[in-house]
């Protein structure tokens, strides 16, 4: 039985990905097996590789990638925040500054007492 999950969350920019994944302390491998619950695995185009005994699997979808993480027990919450939020933070902050910085402007990023983060853009 498998205790994999789908996640909503819209994932087009790997190289956005790789640089949430390397601020976060993890290694994002590319066609691997994620780990799951006992010997549950399953093949991703990339695997987030977490420090825990769990993975989360990313595959190629018409508009993106679909994420696939075992839930149980919150392996995965604790590294990666409730619904994977910091990983969705970091990912979302990493291809607004990429697209900033390819239209010409400069970021700055301030990190907030909530745990949220900043981004001023600005004319150079």
């Amino acid at each position: 039985m498998s205790h994999f999950t789908t996640i909503e969350v819209q994932i087009k920019d790997v190289a956005a990905l790789r640089a949430a994944c390397a601020e976060l302390g993890l290694e994002l491998r590319e066609n691997a097996v994620a780990r799951g619950y006992g010997s549950s695995r399953v093949r991703g185009d990339y695997v987030i590789r977490l420090k825990g005994p769990y993975d989360v699997a990313l595959t190629r979808q018409p508009h993106g990638f679909g994420l696939a993480a075992d839930l149980w027990d919150g392996h995965v919450e604790r590294e990666l925040g409730p619904g994977l939020g910091r990983l969705k933070q970091l990912y979302g902050v990493h291809k607004a500054t990429a697209e900033a910085r390819r239209k010409g402007l400069t970021v700055r990023r301030q990190a907030l007492a909530n745990g949220g983060i900043r981004l001023a853009l600005c004319r150079a």
